[in-house]
């Protein structure tokens, strides 16, 4: 199957380059509401279901336990750009776990956000893992593998090494979880390892939007994992910079839609989303891996046509779904577009 364009990309008024992709629209009894291209094809969600691969951190009663707040259970579900702020909560994660960066095994990389970037450089120092966009997932985890550590009566840390293989007891309450979700059989799912080193596995699209369907309702999850899913979601809502970051997609989005849309950006051009008023999950992936710009305008569409919208909710998604492209000059030269039958095919079956 070819999948159909989603996003063009204009210089002038003329399509000079466009982005191929697939995204299914689906509800918690796993009724696909609409869809686009393949959405059968396992791919890898790789960053875009951090919030199911936090469920257990808060179902476990973990969260409770360790007194995270709502800052720390939205860095949970975050790719944050490794700003202040976002070093500063995960640091405070572990020390409440009596733990510091060391035992976070999800490596180290220089901050995403630019002047995060530069701030650290002009110090000195070098990145460590806290800086990592995946610092506040693994802080969880950590959480999670004190928490099961507590239960077997174990040293922290000792019970911690190694938490992110595919056989410790973190990383096989995580995949249960991530199974429960989709409803896909991870057994049968092709296995890679993510850039943070933890287990990815190739889910269908119809499968990731179930398992967002069922974070938007609580549907079809068991009741703690339910709970944890609202209190994940509320705590985002509340949290909004903390999942991702200054200007960033998810954080601007949710920054001013609250708890009426959970979105969440993957690497190689997925997104996956929650609309908890409409009751549906949404899951969209770009042939080519563009999660700059086409994966973005794709995902502002489909909030744009499914989720009901007031005028400042308008005004709010424009600059998102039709992005100005300017040059070194500061000129406009093009855009970026939604692509009239993905439009279309999304808001006809409303």
């Amino acid at each position: 199957m070819t999948n159909p364009v989603l996003v063009e990309v204009l210089r002038g008024e003329h399509v000079e380059s466009f982005h191929r992709g697939a995204w299914a629209v689906v509800d918690a009894a796993g009724t696909v509401v609409a869809s686009g291209g393949d959405i059968e094809r396992p791919i890898f969600p790789r960053s875009a279901v951090k919030v199911l691969q936090a469920l257990p951190l808060v179902a476990s009663g973990a969260a409770d336990h360790f007194g995270l707040d709502d800052a720390a259970l939205a860095l949970a579900c975050a790719s944050h750009g490794g700003e202040p702020e976002h070093v500063a909560v995960a640091g405070r994660v572990l020390a409440q776990l009596g733990l510091d960066e060391r035992v976070l095994e999800c490596g180290a990389h220089w901050p995403g956000f630019e002047p995060a970037k530069l701030a650290l450089a002009r110090t000195g120092e070098e990145p460590h893992p806290l800086h990592n966009n995946c610092s506040g997932k693994h802080a969880g985890f950590a959480c999670l593998g004190c928490w099961l550590a507590k239960g077997q009566g174990q040293e922290f840390r000792g019970f911690l090494s190694g938490y992110v293989q595919p056989d410790h007891p973190v990383m096989q309450a995580v995949s249960h979880a991530l199974e429960a979700a989709t409803g896909f059989a991870l057994r049968d799912a092709p296995v890679g390892i993510d850039g943070c080193s933890i287990p990815t596995f190739g889910i269908p699209l119809r499968h990731l939007a179930l398992g967002f369907a069922r974070v938007a309702t609580g549907l079809g999850l068991s009741a703690d994992q339910a709970r944890a899913a609202l209190r994940l979601r509320q705590a985002v809502a509340r949290q909004p910079f903390m999942v991702a970051g200054t200007g960033r997609f998810d954080t601007r989005v949710m920054q001013h839609f609250g708890e009426r849309v959970f979105c969440k950006v993957g690497a190689e051009g997925v997104y996956c989303a929650a609309f908890p008023e409409q009751g549906l999950g949404v899951a969209l992936k770009m042939d080519d891996g563009n999660n700059a710009r086409a994966a973005e305008v794709a995902m502002a569409a489909l909030i744009a046509q499914w989720v009901q919208r007031t005028e400042d909710d308008a005004d709010a998604l424009a600059p998102l779904l039709n992005p100005v492209l300017s040059n070194w000059r500061g000129l406009r030269v093009g855009a970026l577009q939604p692509e009239a039958h993905f439009l279309a095919s999304a808001s006809s079956s409303k």
